[in-house]
């Protein structure tokens, strides 16, 4: 599992403390700008013991200057509405049978406030086999063997797009667990790949968070070692910049998917839609902004842009 890093050093600790971005602690957050939405994950930074976060508790920052805080809410109780997507590679190996089961009973423990929908990656598209519903045995049942044909998907990241864009916006939330390679087999691999921007840009746009488990794919592609580094580096990279979280091993298929799921499950249980004033721009367009609180053993997750309707 990937996780961020910190940069040691207590030097540089205290002087970004001091004097960068952070300098603001005391400082006013700006009462103007545009309403703008994103969900955010507490994480514990160790342990499991995560702390309680007030809206007080939240700063966010963009640039150097602090924006307004307006609305932070728990994601729970009446407010706990969530469509979730399964979305499998029909690319990966039928291995993957071995772990349907794990992802059943996943689906199986979900709260009843949360729709689950299944979809599969076939040929840029997203196959969906069952919408989202609150009947998760329904949802369970959608699950299949992948194809487990190279042929079949010309990028996964065509079909993260192609599921957003039918996917109808609505009052709730809207995640995605992807379970794939993460090899995209249309284009290149290497350190710019245009069809994952795509996919995250999207992705952003929408508000959509995507967690994603590594599974090993079928064909050359599947046992080619510089193909798996950069299928993993782009599933970390469409979850890490959206949001979510990336799940792997090696290059080999876990055992189990349990502690992956069992770990998701207790995330979206530590969700808030939070709302700041952003600084609109002429154009509407994508604004970078960093979270930080000083709650003890405590860290924000989120997406690292927002979408800035153009001011008037």
């Amino acid at each position: 599992m990937r996780k961020p890093h910190l940069i040691g050093g207590a030097l540089l600790a205290v002087a970004a403390l001091t004097s960068g971005p952070w300098s603001g602690v005391a400082q006013e957050a700006s009462s103007t700008g545009v309403p703008v939405h994103v969900v955010v994950t507490v994480e514990p930074r160790h342990g499991s013991n995560v702390p309680v976060i007030n809206r007080e508790d939240v700063m966010v920052y963009q640039g150097h200057d602090r924006a307004k805080v307006t609305d932070w809410i728990p994601l729970q109780g009446e407010r706990a509405g969530l469509q979730l997507f399964i979305l499998i590679d029909d690319a990966a190996s039928t291995s993957l049978g071995s772990q349907l089961e794990d992802i059943r009973q996943f689906i199986s423990a979900q709260p009843s406030t949360t729709a689950i929908g299944v979809a599969y990656m076939r040929n840029g598209t997203a196959e969906i086999l069952e919408n989202p519903t609150n009947d998760h045995t329904q949802a369970a049942k959608a699950l299949r063997l992948p194809l487990g044909d190279p042929g079949g998907s010309g990028s996964p990241y065509f079909s993260v797009v192609d599921l957003i864009k039918r996917w109808p916006e609505g009052p709730v939330s809207r995640e995605v667990l992807m379970v794939s390679d993460g090899i995209d087999r249309f284009g290149d691999g290497g350190p710019s790949n245009p069809y994952v921007d795509s996919a995250i840009e999207e992705a952003q746009r929408a508000g959509i968070i995507i967690y994603s488990i590594y599974t090993p794919g079928v064909g050359h592609f599947g046992h080619s070692f510089w193909r798996m580094n950069w299928g993993q580096n782009y599933l970390s990279e469409i979850s890490d910049r959206t949001g979510g979280e990336s799940y792997y091993l090696g290059f080999g298929a876990p055992v189990s998917f349990a502690p992956y799921l069992d770990d998701l499950s207790h995330r979206l249980t530590r969700q808030y839609r939070l709302t700041f004033l952003a600084k609109p721009e002429k154009k509407a367009g994508f604004q970078p902004f960093k979270l930080r609180t000083e709650v003890p053993n405590a860290e924000l997750v989120s997406a690292d842009r927002v979408y800035v309707p153009a001011g008037t």
